[in-house]
């Protein structure tokens, strides 16, 4: 939080339009606090707060692998005071869920990217396997025994997981949770074995080895964790990284979004700012509002292969 307010100090506050915000905003996220999203939504709340004049708070809903934080957003008044962080989980349940009440596509404008970051792979560390092939080994010589937890079911984590079983070939039980700050505790307290979780999340558990990495899922290394393999040196192909996007009704007047977009700019371009994301592993993203429409329509159909897979594969 004090990277971002400290940086105000070196930024004029540009003139505004007084229609906009005319009272508080809500920056709505679909999983608890304690998690990446939940970081980086403050962070950015803050500065907007100071930026404008006004207040951003951020409101977690949790659930239903955000669907829940993602009606609420649709369904409140198209004039940008309810905003929605946006994440892999809007991708995948486009085609993960049947009977949405909305079109993501249609219904929600994405405004700007956030971060991306790798997921990293990570296991307690009395498991029995320091690389990945170890890890596979042992699950196939152990069938049944071996739990992953993730952020809930059809969110990333989860559809990582599902990708990584896809593609080496063994089982494992799944154990969702409501986000990952629920899972990274029952995760650190030993009560499932592995997951995938965001870096940024994960990143201080793992350097104080109270959890053990084994590989990142973006097709390269990691530059926080450069001695850490990419799943894709043994799976050609396994490619993932979480991202956050800020995205707001359809229908919200375009010079409230062109204002948003702006200072979401100004935030991410702060140097104190990029290198805090650095920190956590993540990078920043930015892009205009149809270039983070492009992202987000390109993920939705990269997942549809995993969904299909984990449909007919539930454990």
């Amino acid at each position: 939080m004090a990277v971002c307010g400290g940086a105000l100090m070196s930024l004029p506050v540009p003139a505004r339009a007084q229609s906009y915000p005319l009272r508080t905003v809500r920056v709505v996220l679909g999983f608890p606090a304690g998690g990446t999203t939940d970081v980086v939504a403050r962070m950015l709340s803050q500065w907007l707060s100071e930026r404008l004049g006004a207040t951003f708070i951020v409101e977690n809903r949790p659930g239903a692998a955000t669907n829940i934080a993602t009606e609420a957003v649709i369904r409140a008044p198209a004039d940008g005071h309810t905003l929605l962080v946006c994440t892999p989980a809007n991708a995948i349940n486009a085609s993960f869920y049947n009977d949405l009440p909305f079109v993501f596509m249609r219904d929600i404008v994405p405004i700007i990217g956030l971060i991306r970051s790798p997921y990293v792979l990570e296991v307690i560390p009395t498991l029995p396997a320091r690389t990945v092939p170890e890890l596979v080994a042992y699950a196939k010589e152990n069938p049944g025994k071996l739990s992953i937890g993730s952020f809930g079911t059809g969110t990333g984590s989860h559809l990582c997981g599902e990708m990584f079983k896809m593609m080496a070939g063994f089982e494992m039980n799944h154990v969702p949770y409501r986000g990952s700050a629920p899972m990274l505790t029952d995760l650190l307290g030993g009560r499932v074995h592995l997951a995938f979780d965001n870096l940024p999340a994960s990143i201080e558990h793992i350097m104080g080895g109270g959890l053990r990495a084994l590989a990142v899922t973006t097709s390269e290394r990691s530059k926080a964790l450069p001695d850490v393999q990419a799943l894709a040196e043994f799976y050609p192909g396994y490619e993932a990284s979480s991202w956050l996007a800020v995205g707001v009704r359809s229908g919200t007047p375009a010079d409230i979004i062109e204002t948003l977009h702006q200072e979401i700019a100004a935030c991410l371009a702060d140097d104190r700012m990029k290198a805090k994301l650095e920190r956590l592993g993540a990078t920043v993203l930015g892009g205009s509002s149809a270039e983070t429409a492009t992202l987000i329509a390109d993920e939705t159909e990269k997942w549809r292969k995993v969904v299909t897979f984990s449909a007919t594969n539930p454990n």
